[in-house]
């Protein structure tokens, strides 16, 4: 097959290329590569033009404060619609959110329907892996303990910085969304945080879990000689949202607790490859707060042999049928964080066993070729 992946903004896309391609098909990736991560693609939409052009860049943020018009938005369609005559003959399109190409919903819904006649016999399906608008609608009823929009509930004047999520009930994204989904033929899900709400909204899909490629991913056994290294990656866009302030208040009870048994790493807003690269030497990595299930980061983390804070509730060792830690469940709380992560200090021989448990659980239920299999099922189906 000849497949197309429209967005990457965790390495999804990259990791399903990979396990597409070893079962002997051709893959292009279409993307922003995710602004400073900088996820490989095949076809770039990065804003460059207004991004690294001095006037260019002062004149669309004053244009945006006055007006709210992206002007970045405009150039990834742009780019989008210079490549469509490269981006035919295929045999399956995946769209990774309905909002893959990151432009104004608009000149989006043109563009896919441009896309949709250069490949009028290809199947075509939607991945709900992040912000989507049942997901959101679904949020907003309160409905679950908690959620990444607990923090705008318990102040709404963090409204500006959960306006990339609340976009998405908007008249024009609904829309968007609406017709992505009308003209899929499969809809599937990667994790527990987007098949909850996407259930409870009433809609059908595949759930397939996050893809990784166990074979890129180097996986030693934990050795604690000395200290215990926590590692803390913070992406400011998304700070508030994955809860970080808990993980640093945490860590400043463990810092006064234990001055002598830990190092802590903190790594803030660096692209993809050297992110994965500085939590090398940590034993434990503080990942985010507001989550039922791992995001691509922990599953990463968690395949190299880290013990992973994230998102490790009851309810996804239900569905995995664990009986065993292979992640530690962080909650919103500093104190049961930092109780949990005192725990660990105080044993190191159970840092090492959930260490080993995590890399067998990711080889177990999320081997790239593995899952590449299950997509082409449901996308065969």
């Amino acid at each position: 097959m000849k497949i197309l992946l429209v967005g990457e903004y965790s390495r999804l896309h990259n990791s399903l290329k990979e396990g597409l391609e070893a079962l002997g098909h051709e893959v292009i990736i279409v993307g922003t590569g995710d602004d400073f991560k900088k996820y490989d693609v095949s076809y770039s939409l990065h804003p460059k033009f207004i991004r690294e052009r001095w006037l260019f860049k002062k004149f669309k943020n004053l244009l945006y404060r006055i007006t709210s018009f992206d002007l970045e938005k405009t150039e990834k369609g742009i780019r989008f619609y210079f490549l469509l005559p490269k981006l035919k003959n295929f045999d399956h399109i995946q769209f990774i959110n309905s909002d893959a190409i990151e432009t104004q919903p608009t000149l989006g819904l043109w563009l896919y329907k441009k896309l949709y006649r250069n490949n009028s016999v290809a199947t075509k399906s939607l991945l709900v892996c992040g912000d989507e608008t049942p997901v959101v609608d679904y949020l907003l009823k309160q409905e679950l303990e908690y959620s990444i929009l607990t923090p705008f509930f318990e102040n709404k004047s963090l409204k500006e910085e959960f306006k990339f999520t609340i976009k998405y009930t908007t008249k024009n994204y609904r829309k968007l969304f609406n017709w992505v989904h009308q003209n899929s033929q499969s809809l599937l899900v990667s994790d527990l945080d987007y098949k909850i709400p996407m259930e409870r909204m009433g809609f059908s899909f595949d759930f397939i879990p996050n893809p990784i490629n166990v074979a890129k991913i180097e996986y030693s056994d934990l050795e604690i000689t000395d200290k215990v290294v926590i590692f803390l990656g913070i992406n400011r866009m998304n700070y508030i949202k994955k809860g970080i302030h808990y993980f640093e208040e945490a860590l400043e009870i463990i810092k006064t607790k234990y001055p002598e048994k830990i190092e802590l790493i903190i790594s803030e807003d660096v692209p993809y490859s050297e992110y994965i690269k500085s939590y090398n030497r940590a034993h434990i990595l503080l990942d985010m707060v507001y989550a039922f299930d791992q995001g691509y980061n922990a599953l990463e983390a968690m395949s190299k042999g880290k013990v992973v804070f994230t998102g490790a509730s009851p309810d996804f060792e239900k569905e995995f049928n664990l009986t065993e830690k292979v992640a530690i469940d962080a909650v919103p709380d500093a104190i049961k964080i930092a109780d949990e992560l005192c725990f660990l200090i105080e044993n190191p021989l159970e840092i090492i066993a959930i260490g080993k448990r995590a890399r067998q659980f990711i080889e177990k239920e999320h081997d790239y070729i593995f899952i590449a299999g299950k997509y082409l099922s449901v996308w065969r189906k």
